[in-house]
């Protein structure tokens, strides 16, 4: 009776270990068995191009106006009418100011007169040296007597030049009771109203001010570096070109021409002052407005251009993902030029047709397998 319930034991012993070798076996075949390899990474890429480029440098300046003149009395006097509008257009010649010219008319009359003395005066001294001459020959008079009257003629000649001058001078000072507009500009507000007296001279306060409008100036200050570039590109047999814009504007839409350079770089801020000069027919640039100014900086060459948006970096270099013709991630150190809107020039480390990883860059690393597909046309500019 007992030798039963063993055989039974035994044989759930036995049952138990074939069960726990087959799963074992089973677990060991599945693992033993290779499954699918994983897909490579999707990577957008776009193929670099090359295209005509041109340098541009780009500053922050002030607009000037090319004609400045500070209106100021040249004789003394009281102030009897202002003829202009604040803020009116003028042209040159103009009347902007009246001085009370009767003292000046006074004194040019007395000057007037004081040259017709002197005229006469001189009518007579020539008369008298004639007739002296005649008694001279006829030993009639000394020679000593004939000196006095020559010196006298000379005298009278003299004092006629400056009698003249005295009554140039008088005029003038009726003329400068009318003060005129020297330029045509825009004329600023009357400091002095009318009924004030006024002085004459460098020294006096300014009635008003006038400044053209067109055409006018940019004023800008360029570093040392793109001097040199730019006088190396001056040799170039067109005319580089400057583009303004204003604040509130979108891009640079104002045409200008490099006017002047400085006569020496400042050696304090290692920059050297330029100008530019803008056609304003409307006048809606005014002088003291802030500009940004683009110097053309190079003659039009070819150029490789590569996304910003591409472009990594490592410490102090620069690079990009390249997926090679194997398809496989390459690293490119690359050196940069200029920026052209969204894109950068590549000076070296990329040639023409190198597809440049775009997006998904941060998925692979150098030496990974990736598929490639063309990026999409972007909206809006470059990707950023």
């Amino acid at each position: 009776m007992s030798t039963i319930p063993q055989r039974r034991t035994v044989l759930w012993a036995a049952a138990s270990i074939l069960v726990a070798s087959g799963a074992a076996a089973a677990l060991l075949g599945s693992r033993a068995q290779p499954g699918p390899a994983p897909a490579p990474p999707i990577v957008q890429v776009q193929t670099v191009a090359t295209r005509r480029v041109t340098d541009w440098a780009e500053y922050s300046g002030r607009l000037e106006a090319v004609g400045q003149v500070e209106i100021r009395p040249r004789v003394a006097g009281t102030l009897l009418g202002v003829h202009f509008h604040d803020g009116q257009q003028v042209r040159e010649g103009d009347l902007l100011y009246t001085i009370d010219p009767e003292p000046f008319e006074v004194e040019a009359r007395r000057a007037a007169a004081a040259l017709a003395q002197a005229r006469d005066r001189q009518r007579f001294t020539v008369l008298e040296l004639e007739r002296g001459r005649r008694l001279l020959e006829a030993n009639t008079i000394s020679r000593r007597e004939f000196d006095a009257l020559e010196n006298a003629a000379r005298e009278a000649a003299s004092a006629a030049q400056a009698a003249r001058a005295a009554a140039d001078r008088a005029r003038l000072d009726v003329d400068y009771t009318l003060i005129r507009a020297p330029i045509s500009g825009r004329i600023s507000r009357s400091e002095v109203t009318a009924g004030n007296v006024v002085k004459a001279g460098g020294d006096a306060a300014p009635l008003t001010s006038i400044v053209t409008l067109d055409p006018i100036y940019a004023s800008f200050n360029v570093d040392e570096q793109t001097l040199l570039r730019y006088l190396d590109a001056r040799k170039g047999t067109r005319p580089l070109r400057v583009q303004v814009g204003l604040a509130g504007e979108e891009g640079h839409p104002h045409a200008g021409r490099l006017h002047s350079l400085d006569n020496q770089l400042d050696t304090r801020s290692g920059t050297i002052r330029v100008r530019a000069v803008l056609d304003n027919p409307d006048g809606r640039m005014i002088p003291g407005l802030q500009a940004r100014v683009r110097l053309q900086a190079s003659e039009p060459y070819l150029a490789v251009l590569v996304d910003e948006a591409a472009i990594g970096t490592d410490q102090d270099r620069r690079f990009v993902l390249v997926v090679g013709r194997d398809g496989r991630v390459e690293y490119r150190q690359i050196e940069l030029g200029s920026r052209q809107g969204g894109l950068r020039v590549v000076r070296s480390g990329l040639a023409p047709g190198d597809q440049v990883i775009v997006e998904g860059a941060q998925r692979v690393r150098p030496g990974d397998a990736v598929a490639a597909v063309p990026a999409s046309p972007r909206e809006g500019g470059p990707r950023r």
